[in-house]
């Protein structure tokens, strides 16, 4: 495989560079919104910003009124991080779900050609997964915690629900599968951050590392969602540009995150948003570690406009 340029991964020409090494991280926490509504003796300065290159969504913003509903969803609220938008990233859609326990639903989704992947991040609960023909004998029942991850493929029957005693929160990923002629489409796996070990980046010793849920050289996933790993003092250390889309929530942690041509302070709850091309790099001062979950697409061709002027 030749580089691609992703946020996360430089591509070697030694399969070995992209194995894990180690086992994984000791211990680690997850970021889980708070909601509710800041005082009326608040400060309205915040770091909110929409450019047309990045958005940043502060950790601070996302709180009651800006919650949505979904159909199907019982006891249940979600915070609409990003979605297809014309002229700006246009892949995917990224989601913060907390379900109240008691809560879920027997039909999450309703498109059938959208894949998704979850990554949860405070509670439990009960995960179903079914076969095409949806007999109760096939199903596959999983417990899922902070720090599961579980791939969907598109068609894939499953439900969720929140069987614990507090909130079950978890990100919900989605976007359109780009099928390819000859290859089938993957398979629904649950996984867990707390079971992979991350792969260091080359020469870093260990202080940029990314934990990957999906072998780099399956052609059959068109996006990846990782969790990538910054120890104090670690940096991406050049202004990465390239064809990718992102969204990157941060876990763990603080940074200081170049985006575009600005420096961003970016802190455990905050969402970056970034269009394919958008510049970026990455200087994480400390004190602790700095974790965020990635997304981007990958492994397709360029869609090709039909229309000429």
């Amino acid at each position: 495989m030749t580089s691609n340029g992703t946020t996360d991964e430089t591509v070697s020409a030694d399969p070995a560079a992209l194995r894990p090494a180690g086992g994984p991280l000791p211990s680690t926490s997850y970021h889980v919104p708070p909601g509710g509504l800041p005082p009326q003796t608040a400060l309205l300065t915040d770091r909110a910003t929409f450019t047309e290159a990045y958005a940043v969504i502060p950790s601070g913003v996302i709180r009651d009124i800006t919650a949505s509903y979904l159909p199907f969803w019982e006891g249940t609220r979600a915070w609409v991080l990003a979605r297809p938008l014309s002229g700006f990233a246009e892949t995917f859609s990224q989601y913060v779900m907390d379900v109240a326990p008691g809560g879920g639903s027997d039909h999450p989704e309703q498109d059938a050609a959208a894949e998704g992947v979850l990554f949860v991040v405070g509670g439990q609960g009960r995960l179903t997964l079914g076969t095409v023909e949806n007999r109760a004998q096939d199903q596959a029942e999983h417990r899922l915690e902070a720090g599961s991850f579980v791939y969907l493929p598109p068609g894939q029957r499953w439900t969720l629900h929140n069987d614990g005693t507090e909130n079950l929160g978890f990100h919900w990923i989605r976007k359109a599968y780009e099928r390819v002629e000859g290859l089938d489409a993957p398979e629904a796996f649950v996984s867990s951050d707390r079971e992979v070990a991350p792969t260091p980046m080359p020469g870093t010793d260990g202080r940029w590392a990314t934990t990957r849920f999906v072998d780099p050289a399956d052609l059959r996933h068109d996006m990846h969602v990782n969790v990538v790993t910054f120890e104090p003092g670690a940096v991406i250390p050049f202004a990465e540009t390239h064809v990718m889309e992102h969204g990157l929530y941060v876990l763990e942690g603080k940074a200081v995150y170049r985006l575009n041509t600005d420096w961003v302070e970016v802190e455990a709850g905050d969402f970056m948003w970034l269009r394919a091309f958008c510049p970026q790099a990455c200087y994480a001062g400390g004190p602790g570690r700095f974790r965020y979950l990635l997304y981007k697409d990958v492994n397709r061709h360029a869609k090709l406009s039909r229309t000429f002027l």
